[in-house]
């Protein structure tokens, strides 16, 4: 069947998604059964991925006398950030990739967490930096990610990052977005000249989302809170990415037949159950492919995060 995409998620609950994802387990295969919709399976794409990226690590930390290092600044305690990191450690101690944290009390100030970030920055030990968000109310994130190297910068937030990706000329990418690109890339679609609808403008996910359509040759139109008639829109996209954040916003009944649905949403509802942006077995019904969630898009961030530290070991050691 010709094919089609759809994206969904919401900036703040990215992080929280890659966490939750992770130790969460779904039956693909029973899904599967329910569906018409071919299972886009994230945690089986992670897997493989980790399993190579593994492999390469031991060739690069014997031929370099040493690991990729990963510093992760934790601030506060927030719960979805605890669970995080802690499977940030998890990944990083089963590839062998080292692992720094910095876990902070919620009172930090702005100056000193300039200055941990600074002593980072130089630290050779030191490959990849990542600032654990939400920070406390009284810290600017924006400063913080600013002042990370952009060499180091692997959530790939940096000003500079993300202007290379608008350039055309990646460096260091979006972890979420880039993880959406490698399971499109699952379809064996050809996205040149596909109508790509992505829905939400985070600086997290959806402008980089659309800056990773638009380096494929897609032709992209970004939706937002102020969109009219966002239906309009979905149903006549071949390709969707939306960052919504809103359980049920994308009704099964809009999208295009044969479309790719990739739901990056994650909502835990009073049963405690996991469910997405999208109404996924009416969307199920009509799409060619689908992200389940959890286990859809969630464990490829926490990879991709992996995958630009190993990128940026090597580029720091000429590799």
């Amino acid at each position: 069947r010709h094919a089609s995409i759809l994206f969904l998620c919401h900036p703040d609950q990215c992080r929280f998604s890659c966490s939750l994802s992770l130790s969460e387990s779904i039956n693909t295969a029973t899904m599967r059964d329910m569906t018409t919709a071919r299972i886009l399976d994230g945690k089986a794409l992670a897997s493989r991925m980790r399993e190579s990226l593994t492999a390469e690590v031991a060739e690069l930390t014997e031929k370099h006398g040493r690991a990729p290092g990963l510093a992760v600044i934790l601030v506060g305690s927030d719960p979805a950030s605890q669970v995080y990191v802690r499977n940030k450690k998890s990944g990083c101690e089963k590839m062998g990739i080292a692992s720094f944290s910095d876990d902070l009390p919620a009172d930090t100030t702005q100056q000193h967490l300039l200055g941990l970030i600074s002593e980072l920055n130089a630290d050779p030990k030191v490959d990849g930096i990542l600032v654990q968000l939400p920070v406390p109310e009284h810290i600017n994130p924006d400063s913080l990610i600013e002042a990370i190297d952009p060499g180091k910068d692997v959530d790939g937030f940096h000003p500079y990052n993300v202007g290379r990706l608008a350039a055309r000329k990646p460096a260091l990418r979006s972890c979420t977005p880039f993880g959406c690109m490698k399971l499109l890339q699952e379809t064996g679609m050809d996205l040149h000249g596909k109508e790509c609808v992505v829905v939400g403008a985070s600086n997290i996910v959806g402008r980089p989302m659309a800056l990773e359509l638009l380096l494929a040759g897609a032709t992209v139109t970004v939706a937002h809170k102020f969109t009219q008639d966002l239906r309009s829109h979905v149903e006549r996209a071949d390709v969707v990415v939306a960052a919504a954040g809103k359980q049920g916003l994308i009704k099964g009944e809009w999208i295009k037949p044969g479309a790719t649905v990739i739901d990056v949403g994650i909502h835990r509802l009073a049963d405690n159950s996991l469910t997405g942006d999208v109404e996924f077995e009416a969307a199920a019904e009509r799409a060619a492919w689908i992200t389940p969630v959890p286990g859809g898009v969630g464990p490829m961030t926490i990879t991709m995060l992996l995958a630009n530290t190993v990128e940026a070991f090597k580029a720091h050691l000429g590799d």
